[in-house]
């Protein structure tokens, strides 16, 4: 089996961030690493070439791979900001409901902006995710 791609890498996360060439796509990544890093307590990382991830756990797959991953991550994409959760908790739905404007998969929230949405809502959610995989990971 391949080694993943996406995997914690030694590159700066500021030299990537100043690489955004949108100014506001730049400045909603800076909040991100600031409510991200708030939450985790962890210090951001490049994760592959272009996913900035906080914390990191052992993501178990269904048919026994294992591989580490962000606890939390994002990624400013061309058409969305992405943000890597986990939304398979009780009261994510909720959470989802009342964030604004957005789409979302199980693991992934597509934000065009941050002025789209509630960012203390957006906390929440960020919050509830990152302890539902802590204690999903033990």
């Amino acid at each position: 089996m391949s080694e993943p791609k996406t995997r914690p890498t030694r590159k700066s996360v500021e030299s990537f961030l100043r690489g955004v060439p949108n100014e506001a796509r730049r400045r909603d990544c800076r909040t991100l690493v600031e409510i991200m890093r708030q939450i985790t307590r962890a210090e951001p990382v490049m994760w592959g070439a272009n996913i900035v991830g906080f914390g990191a756990y052992l993501y178990r797959y269904a048919n026994g791979r294992e591989l580490d991953w962000p606890l939390i991550a994002f990624s400013p994409r061309k058409q969305n900001l992405t943000v890597y959760l986990e939304t398979g908790f009780a009261g994510a739905g909720d959470l989802l409901r009342a964030l604004g404007k957005h789409s979302h998969t199980r693991a992934c929230l597509y934000l065009r902006s941050l002025d789209d949405i509630h960012l203390p809502t957006l906390k929440k959610l960020l919050r509830a995710s990152v302890r539902h995989t802590r204690r999903s990971a033990r």
